[in-house]
């Protein structure tokens, strides 16, 4: 990336298990099509060159397994990956904020609805067309970049979308 010039890769988690009627919903894991699209997703971020250097991931189970089986696809950097206890059903608000504080050039944040559509909805300033945008599935993805020479100057309407992905089993 070139100064003045960052990426956010903006993922809602892969579709949880509700097998267990105990679990609780922070420890929810992926059940096996979340699973498979956690790798589709990491297969198509590295197919497109979209390698984040940070990761902002809320801290439950079913999105760290996300990012983990995401992960497993080859990817040429290694980032920084922050658990963030915050990103865990967040507001938009809460979500540009802890953005604000993220350090990479392109920053991968994973988190869940319904924020994590409402963020997506409001960073860019013309949102994709595609008609799953709206409603954000499991796994949906908006790469947006912002001309910005600091994450501190990210705000709602300025990015422009770069691609949206949602994976073939739909997440």
């Amino acid at each position: 990336m070139t100064l003045g010039h960052r990426r956010l890769i903006l993922t809602r988690h892969a579709k949880s298990s509700w097998d267990d009627p105990d679990q609780d919903d922070h420890g929810r894991p992926l059940n096996a099509r979340g699973r498979r699209a956690a790798l589709e997703l990491g297969e198509w971020l590295h197919s497109r060159g979209y390698e984040p250097d940070e990761v902002l991931c809320s801290t439950a189970e079913r999105t760290r397994e996300t990012w983990a089986r995401a992960l497993a696809a080859p990817l040429e950097v290694t980032p920084r990956v922050s658990y963030v206890d915050s990103l865990y059903h967040a507001t938009p608000d809460v979500m540009l904020a802890a953005l604000q504080k993220a350090t990479g050039d392109c920053v991968m944040m994973i988190g869940h609805n319904p924020g994590i559509g409402e963020l997506a909805a409001m960073l860019p300033a013309q949102p994709p067309l595609d008609p799953d945008f709206r409603r954000f599935p499991t796994a949906a993805t908006l790469v947006v970049d912002f001309e910005i020479a600091d994450w501190r100057d990210a705000a709602f309407g300025r990015a422009s979308v770069l691609d949206f992905f949602v994976p073939s089993g739909r997440g």
